[in-house]
């Protein structure tokens, strides 16, 4: 009878000291390009941070649609393209990726786990 009562208070006392080892801080995002390898590291940095400007401004803008996800992808798709050059190429090609992932999806329905990552990489190689 003392035994489920030990354990658990060992548990209890054990797990104090594992969040209290926690980092403290957020801890910095993996990126997925990594600009010091670049042929040119500044422009690629400056590349980055106009990205992540942009990226701000169309959140920024897009707030009230959160609440319905296709409204808000929408929404953000059109606010992000505004700001570039060309704002007709830009929508062009994120309804091209659209319809791309669209087609994905719908391959890979009725999968899941490993079965469902090879599916979308054979559908992805197929374009």
């Amino acid at each position: 009878m003392r035994l489920p009562l030990l354990i658990g208070a060992a548990l209890v006392a054990a797990s104090t000291f594992v969040h209290a080892q926690a980092p403290q801080g957020e801890a910095p995002k993996a990126r997925r390009f990594d600009c010091s390898q670049a042929k040119d590291p500044k422009a690629c940095e400056e590349r980055r941070a106009k990205a992540r400007e942009m990226h701000a401004k169309a959140v920024k803008a897009c707030e009230a649609s959160k609440a319905k996800e296709a409204e808000h992808r929408a929404c953000m798709q059109r606010e992000f393209c505004a700001q570039t050059a060309d704002p007709a190429k830009c929508e062009a090609a994120a309804k091209q990726r659209s319809a791309q992932r669209e087609k994905i999806r719908e391959a890979c329905k009725d999968k899941t786990g490993e079965a469902l990552k090879a599916c979308v990489r054979e559908q992805r190689g197929k374009t």
